[in-house]
């Protein structure tokens, strides 16, 4: 069973209707239960950092998430759901985010030229090391994104892709069984597919 975790802010239903029709059997929850029971756990978002956090925490979902890690079973961030698994945020001050990866988020800079924020298809540059969640997946493809900051993860070996958008940002991360992707897999059509089928069928 795949644990999708809604607290509020995420494009939950789209997400559990990619995740199905790969086979995929989900269940959207707040239950600490739930989680804990779960084969793997999805943390879906889109809105603000702080905000997030302060959901996640309200619901008491913090210490579930945190425990589920910690047990080094499967877990993925999709997009403010990446984000909220770092430490911190430019985007909302004095807010904590999860810790379970060392760094921080950033926000693009406004430049000529550089629209803020970046929408819509870019490419991804695999890093050297495979990533179980980007096998079969070439190097270049395209995937869709909707974003105003960017995870600078400290562990540079955590990077298993990048995208480049006025410099070079890290769109896919990777450690032990927690993953986390910048962009929307279940809008990025067959490329994002493929990714999310390697999810489901990971081995937990």
């Amino acid at each position: 069973m795949i644990a999708i975790i809604d607290y509020g802010m995420g494009n939950i239903h789209s997400v559990k209707k990619a995740l199905e029709s790969l086979g995929g059997r989900t269940i959207v929850t707040n239950s600490p239960g739930d989680i804990e029971a779960a084969d793997k756990v999805v943390l879906p978002g889109v809105g603000a950092f702080g905000d997030a956090m302060e959901e996640l925490l309200k619901q008491g979902l913090v210490p579930a998430i945190k425990d589920y890690v910690g047990q080094k079973r499967t877990f993925l961030g999709i997009c403010l759901g990446m984000h909220l698994l770092f430490e911190a945020s430019e985007e909302s001050p004095g807010a904590k985010g999860l810790g379970i990866l060392k760094g921080n988020v950033r926000r693009f800079k406004d430049s000529p030229g550089l629209k803020v924020p970046h929408m819509g298809w870019n490419q991804l540059q695999k890093a050297e090391s495979e990533c179980p969640l980007l096998k079969g997946i070439p190097d270049d493809a395209y995937v869709y994104f909707c974003h105003s900051y960017y995870p600078v993860p400290r562990d540079i070996a955590t990077i298993a892709a990048t995208t480049d958008y006025g410099k070079g940002f890290a769109s896919v991360v990777s450690k032990d069984s927690v993953f986390g992707l910048q962009f929307h897999p279940e809008k990025s059509q067959a490329t994002g597919l493929a990714m999310l089928k390697n999810f489901v069928e990971m081995r937990c």
